[in-house]
């Protein structure tokens, strides 16, 4: 196990929880039947799995998700499990050159026994609003490699996408948002980065549990709620435009998990460059 990787996991995990992310569970509200403390545990068990030295992207994902359902119970961390599991290993990559073109490097050597790995966590896992795909159903068998098998549900699922896209939305939104804030603490990073992915499109959990018409009428309050945060005179003023945002949607049932997950991720994949920036004393 890489001990530094995993020290990262669980502080980008940490700081997720930690964060004021209206709709999704956090410190400050617990919500969806699960705790803090569910969370934390999670990340806990998944760390030195996804941080597993030279072990495939889908062994990490399948043995993370396994260990955190020996530790919680539920799903807890799919989506961030899938998201890390590529950025773990092309960490692990020479640092010569930047880390996402290290994550596309891993991408396009995925494999088959990636997909089955992955398929068997995703089953394990059972994440609501799954439902059937017309293609590559992880249901079935896999067929073809993870990455192609991602590319099919890349529509509709902004996860998925990230394999398909190299993940562009997680550098180019959620790293660029943090790199921004260079001299914010975690926490904040964290909520920062959330309300970026609330707000460009829909959140893909949303999406498949609630509908387009409800995942776009979410886009349009957060919208609203990050206006109302930008323009706010005082930090307790933003954190009330927060609470009640955050207090509308679970009274609703509503998670934008998507928006979450990929918050984790942008926070690991930042907090990995500056480790390697520390490192070498440059920016590859």
């Amino acid at each position: 196990m890489s001990t530094a990787v995993a020290e990262l996991f669980m502080t980008v995990c940490r700081a997720e929880v930690m964060a004021l992310k209206p709709g999704n569970v956090h410190v400050h509200a617990a919500g969806h039947g699960m705790t803090v403390e569910d969370f934390l545990l999670s990340a806990e068990a998944a760390a030195p799995e996804i941080a597993r030295a030279h072990a495939p992207v889908g062994e990490r994902i399948l043995r993370s998700v396994q260990a955190t359902r020996a530790a919680v119970g539920c799903n807890t961390n799919l989506g961030i499990l899938l998201l890390c599991a590529p950025l773990a290993r092309a960490a692990e990559l020479p640092a010569a050159r930047p880390l996402q073109d290290r994550v596309g490097d891993v991408l396009a050597v995925l494999t088959v026994d990636d997909a089955k790995a992955a398929f068997e966590a995703i089953r394990l896992a059972s994440p609501g609003g799954l439902g059937q795909a017309p293609e590559h159903d992880v249901a079935g068998p896999a067929t073809v490699n993870l990455r192609e098998a991602m590319a099919a549900a890349r529509s509709r699922d902004r996860i998925a996408a990230q394999y398909a896209d190299g993940y562009r939305d997680v550098f180019d939104i959620g790293v660029t948002c943090a790199r921004s804030l260079a001299d914010a603490d975690a926490v904040s990073l964290a909520e920062a980065v959330y309300l970026e992915f609330l707000t460009p499109f829909l959140d893909s959990h949303i999406l498949r549990k609630h509908g387009e018409t409800l995942a776009a009428a979410v886009l349009t309050e957060a919208r609203e709620v990050r206006r109302q945060v930008a323009g706010s005179s005082s930090a307790a003023l933003r954190r009330e435009h927060m609470f009640v945002f955050d207090a509308r949607l679970k009274w609703q049932g509503i998670n934008p998990g998507t928006s979450a997950d990929l918050t984790v991720a942008s926070l690991f994949a930042h907090l990995l460059e500056k480790r390697e920036e520390d490192q070498t004393g440059t920016r590859a």
